[in-house]
């Protein structure tokens, strides 16, 4: 390949990069419009508590990190949906959020990865913390009822990153990824409820009492102290 065909490559894949940020600046502008307000009522409601004033501080301090664990989170909530639309195949209600959840998940993880890029920040191997995990060692091991405690911990999982993305736009410093984490907001206040109306559809008794039990828990996690940081982490040590 001579000089001339790889300069060209790099004009076409900065042209490339130009039109993605300019399609996801102006897709994220029209979600703002028609969301000018978004009533997070619901979502503080649903967990036992408020992301601590030292998360966010850590957080804010260590944005490159927390941008990678976000791509991993969003990569991961893409994968665990796929693996339940191949586990539960006979439920067609849940075939169908998961597959929409997949698409918009995916979606995410592109425009994630691209701010990366756009910063000039390197993928980097970033162990999972302590958060998902912790909950899902109480999760049941008999069907349905392993599959409806997946099913509630996803839902704390997207509301506690509604809760989060929300916190942060409100102090970081960078507009632009303020904007972004603005826009993501009115999927991820859906995407908690979409998964506790899954469900509760696949059970025979009301959940209620079992959503109590991970409330707790999924409130020590994020409130106790954690020496790891991470988007889904406790108080830092």
């Amino acid at each position: 390949m001579n000089t001339e065909q790889t300069d060209k490559i790099k004009i076409s894949d900065k042209l490339q990069t130009q039109n993605f940020l300019k399609s996801r600046d102006d897709d994220i502008n029209k979600q703002l419009n028609a969301t000018s307000s978004i009533d997070l009522t619901a979502v503080y409601e649903f967990l036992g508590m408020r992301t601590s004033q030292a998360w966010i501080s850590a957080a804010t301090n260590n944005l490159p990190l927390i941008i990678q664990d976000h791509a991993n989170c969003e990569k991961k909530a893409a994968g665990t949906a796929m693996n339940l639309i191949f586990r539960y195949e006979f439920a067609y209600d849940l075939q169908c959020k998961l597959a929409q959840l997949i698409r918009e998940e995916m979606l995410h993880y592109e425009q994630v990865l691209n701010i990366m890029k756009e910063r000039g920040q390197d993928w980097m191997h970033l162990g999972a913390g302590r958060y998902a995990k912790g909950m899902l060692t109480h999760k049941r091991t008999f069907e349905p009822a392993a599959m409806i405690d997946v099913l509630i911990i996803g839902a704390f999982i997207e509301a506690r990153s509604c809760e989060r993305f929300a916190a942060l736009s409100e102090v970081i410093d960078d507009p632009r990824l303020a904007k972004y984490y603005r826009y993501l907001l009115k999927s991820e206040s859906r995407h908690f409820e979409d998964y506790l109306a899954l469900a509760q559809s696949l059970s025979d008794e009301c959940i209620d009492e079992r959503v109590a039990f991970f409330k707790v828990v999924e409130s020590d996690l994020i409130s106790t102290p954690d020496k790891e940081l991470r988007f889904h982490s406790g108080i830092p040590i």
